[in-house]
């Protein structure tokens, strides 16, 4: 016997080719169905399984259990330095962007839930607001907000209004703000490999986005708009999870950040883009007919009732306007526990976290995972006692090592010019370096049978020669 979710299907099917034919739908909804993992599809470099798997009950308890356990086996670093860490997201929106709704109230309330203690926000520039003048800065119940933008390729910080340079090239823009002492990172480095800016802070090294562009066979799953009805009460019972199974290893991002940073220091930072603007709503519109919405309200198309009854329950006293079924799938929260950019700061205020940002002392951590604070890596000179944080730059001689810990039991791989030289397992990792090179380290968890990235920590340069060339 046919279940009503057959049914559901074939009869989506049907009023598609009949009703819409090849009509695009809006990319956001795409994002909700590829999000929901229809016709996923996983570089085989994440974690050897695609995500429709992932999304199954199973593996969605099973990654629950092991991010309890990896809570629970936390144990404490002995890493001691001067500086101390706090927790930043990167490329976030807020209403002042065409695409997103959130309130800075409640960003902010989501961030500490997170563990967040800065944001960092990406505003696309708009006729209406100024995102630096009128921008979130400040102190804000104990996080930090930094006002900036999404704009010509980069993630720009700036210490002055760019109003009148909009339309600036990129070269220009990003030589702007650093001559004025703000920050310019590339961003979506997927389409832009080819870029080199002189003087940039950085490069994103992981997207969030970039993730969901990754699904090949996403023009294919957007034509079913009900499907993320079948998985809405594992979105509520797993909502990280859900959020969290389409990440992948950023071999690509990674790849040209390890070219880059031969030719220059380039921070390595994370980008969260987060919008809280996936999702959908369906609402009542008349008597015989319900509209799929957005996030945002947009109407993305219309259905039969009579259809739509056949997934969610209609009350019979239902009104015009009735919000039937609501699912949200990137709250804030989720969001920006995925992914966040530990940096090294001397004090929470936005000159110590530029300066962070600007000398390199940061690590990429997957936090949605297991919560990355406490570790730290350094290079040691064990003949003089020094230790250099990370983004340093060293001169080569023989007695140094490089040393990291982390809070869990992880497997280190110590990687130099872009190779992998060196793979440990446990709490600590330490390696004689037998040659100068940009060395960077990177700590995987395992969760049964699957390797999971966890931390990318940014560059040390050893430079040839007593001189550091």
């Amino acid at each position: 016997m046919l279940s009503k979710f057959d049914i559901l299907d074939e009869s989506i099917s049907i009023f598609f080719r009949v009703e819409v034919g090849v009509k695009p739908v809006n990319h956001r909804y795409a994002w909700v169905l590829v999000w929901l993992g229809l016709g996923l599809q996983v570089s085989p470099s994440a974690w050897g399984q695609d995500a429709m798997d992932r999304l199954k009950p199973d593996w969605l308890r099973n990654m629950r259990e092991a991010r309890e356990r990896f809570q629970r086996d936390r144990q404490p670093t002995s890493i001691d330095d001067k500086y101390r860490e706090v927790r930043a997201n990167l490329h976030v929106h807020s209403e002042l962007s065409h695409d997103s709704r959130g309130k800075i109230d409640d960003i902010v309330a989501a961030a500490k839930r997170a563990g967040t203690e800065v944001l960092m926000f990406t505003e696309h520039p708009s006729k209406e607001k100024d995102f630096y003048l009128d921008g979130h800065q400040g102190m804000r119940d104990g996080v930090l907000l930094i006002p900036g933008a999404e704009m010509k390729g980069m993630l720009v910080y700036p210490t002055l209004s760019l109003r009148q340079y909009e339309s600036s090239e990129p070269i220009d823009l990003a030589r702007l703000v650093r001559s004025r002492g703000g920050h310019a990172f590339l961003s979506h480095l997927e389409e832009r490999m080819d870029w080199e800016i002189p003087g940039l802070s950085g490069v994103e090294i992981y997207n969030t986005h970039a993730d969901f562009k990754k699904q090949k066979r996403m023009v294919e799953s957007m034509k079913n708009p009900l499907w993320l009805v079948k998985l809405a009460e594992q979105v509520k019972e797993y909502p990280q999870e859900v959020f969290s199974a389409l990440q992948s290893y950023p071999s690509d991002y990674l790849a040209r950040w390890d070219v880059l940073c031969q030719s220059a220091p380039h921070t390595g930072v994370a980008a969260n883009d987060a919008h809280q603007n996936v999702g959908v709503r369906i609402r009542l519109e008349n008597a015989d007919s319900v509209a799929v919405e957005d996030p945002l309200g947009e109407v993305l198309l219309h259905l039969p009732r009579l259809l739509a009854a056949t997934a969610i329950k209609i009350p019979k006293d239902a009104k015009v306007d009735d919000v039937l079924f609501s699912l949200q799938l990137d709250p804030y929260e989720y969001s920006l526990r995925h992914a966040g950019t530990h940096l090294l700061v001397e004090d929470l205020t936005r000159d110590a976290v530029w300066d962070a940002l600007e000398q390199g002392r940061a690590f990429v951590a997957f936090d949605w995972l297991a919560d990355a604070k406490g570790f730290r890596s350094q290079l040691v000179d064990r003949s003089k006692g020094e230790t250099y944080p990370l983004g340093s730059q060293v001169a080569w001689r023989k007695e140094l090592s490089w040393a990291a810990e982390a809070p869990l039991e992880c497997q280190w791989r110590l990687i130099r010019n872009g190779v992998c030289i060196a793979e440990k397992s446990n709490f600590k990792f330490e390696e004689p370096l037998i040659e100068p090179g940009v060395y960077r380290i990177e700590a995987w968890l395992m969760v049964g049978e699957e390797k999971l990235p966890w931390v990318i920590s940014n560059p040390i340069y050893v430079r040839g020669g007593d001189d550091g060339r």
